[in-house]
């Protein structure tokens, strides 16, 4: 069949004008998918000081709301290694950690990636703690013990540094890998020698005279290094700008604890149902050393304690910097908070 010029131009036309109804289409299904339907943080039990924050005045959920992303809160309960598992399988897409538990994801090679940090306090707050009448008196005095601590975390490194300034290691004492719900109740009925937690879990036993501390991480500044951020490496690929928005909230929070450091605190110790002693021993000059920047000291930091890790047998592998740290998001979240000061 023959066309004319004028049938031509009207075809081409007609062609070109569906050509961009479809683009429209697919544009706006794109734009459709640049939201999820849900937005899971994790954190380890009783909780980051960040993420009780957001959890206790809505922070996350009221950022999201507008999108109708629903937001839910997860507290693990055995560690950080049960929070990079449910990262890493979907579960959840953003998890608070200390840094042990990541590392060791990031040397697995999981799709994980390390978008910001959740603290660095230059402390650990760990301590060891043992019956009041036990007739243990130092960290050499553990050989041979049962110890309760939950295997993974950032207590299974101090203890580890621990057992080393007595020329010990993991393999001199009977690990328990328990959680204080039910170590600190075996130490209470003297069913384990010693307990290694956080000050926070650790503080009421000793409050109430039914243990006493051998060791106080807090004495050793040089075993700090910074809790994690994480997120799924998927998640951050499809959704930038709902990671971005994250750790703008992220941000605010920091800031807002700096600047109402009796409020932070008793959020935190009425959230946590902590020691407020301990809080405050753990942020005894009043900063709370929340900002999320991952700076060349905190990369150095996590060097040195992945370098510990793989010595004391705590890693397999080894974590690509490169690949695993990812500070555009968080570059993103500063730029678009600091610009609109």
């Amino acid at each position: 069949m023959t066309h004319t010029l004028a049938q031509l131009r009207r075809t081409l036309l007609k062609g070109f004008a569906l050509s961009i109804f479809s683009l429209g289409l697919f544009s706006g299904a794109a734009l459709a998918e640049d939201k999820p339907d849900v937005l899971r943080i994790g954190t380890t039990a009783p909780g980051h000081l960040k993420f009780i924050l957001g959890r206790h005045n809505g922070a996350f959920e009221k950022e999201f709301a507008k999108d109708g992303i629903k937001v839910e809160l997860v507290a693990f309960t055995n560690g950080g290694s049960e929070a990079l598992t449910a990262l890493a399988t979907g579960a959840i897409e953003v998890t608070y950690t200390g840094n042990n538990p990541a590392l060791r994801a990031a040397a697995k090679g999981a799709d994980v990636k390390a978008i910001g940090l959740s603290s660095y306090t230059k402390n650990t707050s760990t301590t060891i703690i043992v019956r009041p009448d036990s007739p243990i008196k130092t960290i050499a005095d553990l050989k041979g013990k049962k110890v309760a601590f939950l295997a993974g975390t950032v207590r299974h490194s101090v203890f580890s540094k621990a057992l080393k300034t007595a020329g010990l290691t993991t393999k001199d004492v009977e690990s328990l890998n328990l959680d204080f719900a039910a170590s600190g109740p075996a130490l209470v009925r003297g069913d384990v020698d010693a307990v290694v937690e956080s000050d926070s879990s650790t503080a009421k036993l000793v409050e109430k005279g039914e243990a006493r501390v051998i060791l106080d991480s807090n004495q050793y500044p040089e075993w700090s290094a910074p809790f994690i951020i994480s997120v799924s490496g998927e998640f951050a690929k499809k959704y930038p700008d709902v990671v971005k928005r994250l750790l703008k909230v992220d941000i605010q929070l920091a800031r807002w604890a700096d600047a109402n450091p009796e409020e932070t605190i008793k959020i935190f110790v009425e959230e946590t149902k902590t020691s407020e002693k301990s809080v405050r021993n753990t942020y005894s000059d009043g900063k709370f050393y929340q900002d999320p920047r991952i700076t060349p000291e905190a990369i150095q930091s996590l060097k040195d304690e992945e370098a510990f890790m793989v010595e004391a047998d705590l890693l397999k592998g080894a974590v690509n910097y490169d690949t695993w740290v990812d500070t555009s998001y968080l570059d993103a979240a500063y730029k678009e908070l600091d610009s609109n000061q």
